[in-house]
């Protein structure tokens, strides 16, 4: 996910160990990718923004790299019914699994959105302090035009004596 920089979006792939390209996508805000691998190695992944060239970009991503290991020892070996008690562990661990995806989308929501509030008070700080300058350049001028209608011009002396 794109947390912050230009119009949110970012080119990504990922390739297999042999350079076969299995995901990509260009100008993707948020994506999620499921793979299983097939081929063992170093998979590569390059996350580009080369449309952008102006602008930086902050991304998150997270993977998973195996399977989840069971809740309960000898679990996945059963073939009876769980009982009450070990239904009950898995419903809390599926809860919880849920309140952990449910926190990171707040935590990039969070990000995302402390971007653009700094953003936005870095503009706000530069347009009053422009405003500030404006102010004080135009109340200087204006003492100064109401400054000369009440000074007295005096004739220049010619030589010419009364």
């Amino acid at each position: 996910q794109v947390i912050a920089g230009g119009h949110y979006d970012v080119d990504c792939y990922v390739e297999d160990p042999n350079g076969r390209t299995i995901y990509k996508e260009t100008k993707k805000q948020y994506d999620s990718f499921p793979h299983r691998t097939e081929v063992e190695g170093v998979y590569t992944f390059c996350f580009s923004n080369e449309f952008s060239t102006f602008s930086h970009k902050t991304v998150y991503f997270d993977f998973q790299v195996g399977d989840e290991p069971p809740i309960l020892p000898g679990m996945s070996s059963r073939v009876t019914a769980l009982t009450q008690m070990e239904s009950a562990c898995v419903t809390i661990h599926e809860a919880l699994n849920m309140v952990i995806d449910s926190q990171t989308h707040y935590r990039l929501r969070e990000a995302q959105d402390r971007s653009r509030a700094e953003d936005l008070n870095g503009r706000v700080s530069y347009w009053s302090l422009g405003e500030t300058l404006i102010l004080f350049v135009v109340s200087i001028g204006q003492v100064m035009l109401l400054k000369s209608f009440f000074t007295e011009k005096r004739p220049s002396s010619g030589g010419v004596v009364t």
